[in-house]
């Protein structure tokens, strides 16, 4: 019978958070049809099955944290046994058992240490412990969090008034719900607060005042928080705003718009067109495609350019088109469109979020007219690219000057002013903004 297992989600994750199962034990399993779902601290992401079957386990419930290459499941053939879920795992949080054919877990030796997670090896300091205390259940007998946390609980002395370790589980319904766990008596071993005494309360807690809605946070809306927060308190942010002249490029759009929608699918926007012109202006001005080191500035060769995605005003997903200044006009909207809706129906990989070396934002189809944006760490730079509307503007001709009707908009550049001056930014902004009045992008279409 095939193990449903912890997916490896990029090179740098070791670890996720099953957030939803699309399946129930004993129903169908189509190889390619979203099984579940997974939370890191980057992305959320669907997971397909990978064979036909009947789902005969889940040995991992909804909200465990558990290390990549976990078995989570098990399919099996629709004539084999089913055996129930995991209840008593899920209530307190601790680390699932595998299916029987498993071998027993094994205590790590010191020469593991290597295998063991960024996670597990700070766990494992932070309590003064070696990998060979510790019995690990993940695949081969590797150590997980949940490992770890087990073993400091089961270690822990049980002495009045100290209070008892919480789970991972328990821990993540608290801090979503407000609660804490000195107010909730708890019903495990030596008074133990279990992830079923924590929604117990979650159920008796008093409504909200009349008129008030509580909204706990999502994970992605608190990992995005503290990504602004930490941005805001690293980098000197700086907002430079430059005006941009769109009617040659609208009358391009008003032109072919119509005949591009119908062979592509959508429609013509100006992203694509202010991602081209942003990319070929940070090729002369590289310090701005960098990021920030020990002392030093980083300057990327790569131009990995990040896009900025709403997912439904639950929180921001930046996905990336690497070597994006290789793109024509008409990959470039392809790229953003394809990372866009991929984005907001969780088919991103973990690696398609990393490794960006320069972000746009695009408020632009809301009317926006100039927005500070926050610096995507440990980039330099974010440009915001705002709403583009008719208004009058002073054109220079044969016979001098004149007042026509033209499309402008706003390009807002925050940059980081420990590491790029004003003068430097002006100058990439005034680039950019030739570039988009100037360029032949008729020839690109």
């Amino acid at each position: 019978m095939p193990n449903v297992t912890m997916p490896q989600l990029g090179e740098t994750v070791a670890e996720g958070t099953v957030t939803k199962w699309m399946k129930q034990v004993g129903e169908q399993v189509v190889r390619g049809e979203v099984l579940f779902e997974v939370s890191t601290d980057k992305v959320d992401t669907e997971i397909p099955a990978q064979h036909d079957g009947v789902l005969t386990q889940i040995l991992v419930p909804e909200g465990t944290t558990v290390d990549v290459g976990t078995v989570l499941a098990v399919i099996g053939d629709a004539d084999g046994p089913i055996a129930a879920a995991p209840v008593a795992a899920a209530a307190t949080g601790a680390a699932p058992s595998t299916a029987s054919s498993t071998p027993a877990p094994r205590p790590a030796a010191r020469g593991d240490d290597a295998q063991l997670s960024p996670v597990v090896r700070r766990l494992l300091s932070e309590h003064h412990l070696d990998a060979g205390d510790v019995v690990g259940t993940g695949p081969k007998g590797r150590i997980t969090r949940d490992d770890v946390l087990a073993h400091v609980a089961a270690s822990a002395p049980s002495t009045p008034g100290v209070e008892a370790p919480l789970s991972p589980v328990v821990r993540r319904l608290l801090r979503e719900h407000n609660l804490d766990a000195a107010s909730i008596k708890g019903t495990g071993s030596d008074g133990r607060v279990t992830r079923r005494d924590v929604e117990a309360a979650i159920a008796t807690q008093p409504s909200a005042p009349e008129g008030d809605e509580v909204i706990a946070f999502s994970k992605i809306r608190r990992l995005t928080a503290e990504h602004m927060v930490r941005s805001k308190a690293t980098s000197a942010h700086t907002l430079m705003v430059k005006e941009v002249d769109y009617e040659r490029i609208d009358r391009l759009r008003r032109a072919q718009g119509a005949q591009f929608k119908e062979r592509e699918g959508f429609s013509l926007t100006y992203l694509a067109f202010n991602a081209l012109a942003a990319l070929s202006a940070l090729r002369e001005f590289p310090h701005l495609n960098a990021s920030v080191g020990e002392d030093a500035l980083i300057v990327h060769h790569d131009l990995n350019l990040g896009i900025a995605v709403d997912i439904e005003g639950t929180g921001l997903v930046v996905p990336v088109i690497r070597h994006a200044d290789t793109l024509s006009l008409v990959a470039m909207a392809r790229a953003i469109r394809d990372m866009a809706t991929r984005a907001r129906t969780k088919r991103l990989t973990i690696d398609e979020t990393t490794k960006g070396t320069f972000t746009i934002t695009n408020p632009g189809p809301f009317g926006t007219l100039i927005t500070g944006a926050i610096i995507n760490q440990p980039q330099v730079a974010i440009l915001s690219t705002d709403g583009v509307q008719r208004k009058p503007v002073v054109v220079t001709g044969p016979d001098g000057e004149s007042i026509a009707i033209h499309s402008v908009g706003m390009l807002a550049l925050n940059f980081d002013h420990r590491v790029i001056d004003g003068a430097y930014a002006a100058r990439f902004l005034a680039r950019t903004a030739e570039i988009l009045q100037t360029r032949d992008w008729a020839t690109e279409l």
